[in-house]
């Protein structure tokens, strides 16, 4: 029972999955399907968090937009996360960056590795 359930994982991971960290800023291809369209969303903004492993693995990404904060779950390996452009690497020094929820302004920056 167990060799089929992780045969059928094994099928529905990537074989290319970039190299995420938390505090990089990444930019998101995420497939959109409305009725009978399909579509790509972009979705930018700070990693704060990853989660679990395998098939499950998440990350949790941040962006203020006009004023307010929003954050998106993204499973790693789900069919409609086209692709992951990974715009800036961030110096952090901390495995999840809830913090960042309290900053404002130029104090939610993190900075850039060089």
């Amino acid at each position: 029972m167990n060799n089929l359930i992780q045969a059928f994982t094994n099928e529905q991971l990537k074989t290319e999955v970039p190299v995420l960290n938390v505090g990089d800023t990444v930019r998101i291809h995420n497939r959109i399907k409305e009725g009978t369209r399909e579509r790509i969303q972009m979705f930018e903004g700070t990693i704060i968090a990853k989660h679990g492993g395998g098939i499950s693995e998440t990350f949790t990404v941040r962006r203020v937009s006009y004023g307010c904060g929003i954050e998106k779950t993204f499973p790693v390996h789900s069919p409609n996360v086209v692709k992951v452009d990974i715009i800036r690497s961030g110096k952090v020094r901390r495995a999840k960056l809830f913090y960042l929820r309290d900053r404002v302004g130029k104090a939610s920056k993190v900075k850039e590795k060089i």
